[in-house]
């Protein structure tokens, strides 16, 4: 993503190396709406199978253009770089013309330890900066929707993934980074439109998670309130209706999937 290598990189592996991989529709992507997908895995490693690559082809049926998001990963990095990763990524994205993207509808989705980085980017965005020498960095890196799959949000110790809070953070993290990265601290009106799903039974992290945060949209403004499934199926309509919400990028939506 970064022509001259990526800024704070400790080696030239593959590690090393934050990579966008764009997954195109067979039809052009009339509506300009884009997503960048970031699996999850704890900020120790990327499910980009089931967290990744099937969503993008999930996208593409849909008629989008996604793309995935390979970030740097704790143990050997930690906060900030991670979130840079995320941020440069939707900058990039929104300038891929190339892509049938609109630089104003493009989104980012996130799954567990994914989602605690899609609503970190959502809540610590940096605004416009026309005189940055990289001209990609003349975009602003806030995303125009964002859709949590069983996020990580908060580190308050009650609810935390201690996992993701550890390779993120390292061993003995500053406490005031701690709760700089409790994301639910930071919504604001101006966070992007929002759409949740996560399930009451989730034994690694809990649905807390998701319930804080859309606590805190709605306390900010937010736009429709909480939706239930009670099938595979539903949960697929669930989804869609997120894409499809989200694609208005007019109003924080959040839904809460209970267990089966």
């Amino acid at each position: 993503m970064w022509e001259n290598g990526a800024p704070g990189a400790l080696g030239q592996d593959d590690d090393d190396k934050p990579t966008l991989t764009v997954y195109r529709p067979w039809q052009t992507n009339a509506s300009g709406t884009s997503v960048i997908v970031a699996p999850g895995g704890s900020y120790g490693r990327l499910a980009s199978n089931h967290e990744g690559r099937q969503v993008a082809n999930w996208f593409n049926a849909m008629g989008l253009t996604a793309f995935v998001l390979k970030y740097r990963l704790g143990p050997r990095y930690h906060h900030p770089i991670e979130l840079g990763d995320a941020q440069r990524a939707i900058v990039s994205g929104s300038l891929a013309k190339e892509f049938d993207v609109s630089p104003d509808r493009i989104g980012m989705m996130g799954f567990s330890a994914g989602g605690h980085l899609a609503s970190t980017a959502a809540t610590h965005f940096d605004s416009r900066n026309p005189g940055a020498a990289d001209p990609i960095d003349h975009a602003g890196s806030r995303p125009n929707f964002v859709i949590l799959g069983y996020p990580v949000i908060t580190f308050d110790p009650a609810y935390a993934h201690g996992g993701s809070l550890k390779n993120l953070l390292g061993e003995n993290p500053d406490p005031k980074l701690v709760q700089e990265l409790s994301n639910e601290l930071y919504v604001t009106p101006q966070t992007p439109p929002t759409f949740l799903f996560a399930t009451s039974e989730d034994t690694v992290v809990p649905v807390e998670n998701s319930v804080t945060f859309y606590l805190a949209l709605h306390k900010a403004g937010g736009g429709s309130g909480p939706g239930r499934v009670a099938s595979p199926a539903g949960e697929l309509a669930a989804r869609e209706r997120a894409v499809n919400q989200a694609e208005r990028c007019d109003v924080k939506v959040a839904a809460i999937v209970p267990a089966v």
